[in-house]
């Protein structure tokens, strides 16, 4: 059973989290998590001091937290993006498609479940901030930036 995934290299951060209010009255946190409603973009002007913005999912179907990463990701956040909470195996793909890169979900997940998840669609179809090109980018690379 799978309870934390990573796809960074080395280790993961350890330090706890605090919330988005903490952090931004103090200053020596490196670490935050972001609660469901709360806006990542209060997070922007600090983003070289963190280490660890950990989003939690309260519920598989509240989707907020898909927004924070790419909000946070797009502002040019290379630091651990963790999602945490109810995170389930067939979220597993989009999340990291918007820019998650550990998971500590509050249910183990099955491994052999992770890897067919994870290895199912050899091709995306939209662009987002995982690097990966779209199935209609190989067809048409003149149009990947318009």
């Amino acid at each position: 059973m799978v309870e934390f995934l990573s796809f960074r290299d080395g280790e993961a951060a350890q330090e706890p989290a605090v919330t988005v209010e903490s952090f931004t009255g103090q200053s020596n946190s490196t670490a935050v998590r972001i609660e469901a409603g709360e806006d990542a973009r209060e997070l922007l002007p600090y983003l070289d001091r963190l280490s660890l913005v950990e989003v939690n999912f309260p519920a598989y179907g509240d989707g907020r937290g898909y927004s924070a990463a790419r909000i946070l990701r797009e502002a040019g956040y290379q630091g651990e993006l963790r999602a945490v909470g109810d995170v389930l195996v067939d979220q597993l793909v989009a999340m990291r498609r918007c820019g998650f890169d550990t998971f500590r979900p509050d249910k183990a997940l099955d491994d052999a479940a992770v890897e067919r998840a994870l290895n199912r669609y050899a091709d995306v179809y939209q662009k987002t901030v995982d690097g990966r090109r779209p199935v209609w980018a190989k067809r048409h690379p003149e149009t990947v930036n318009g």
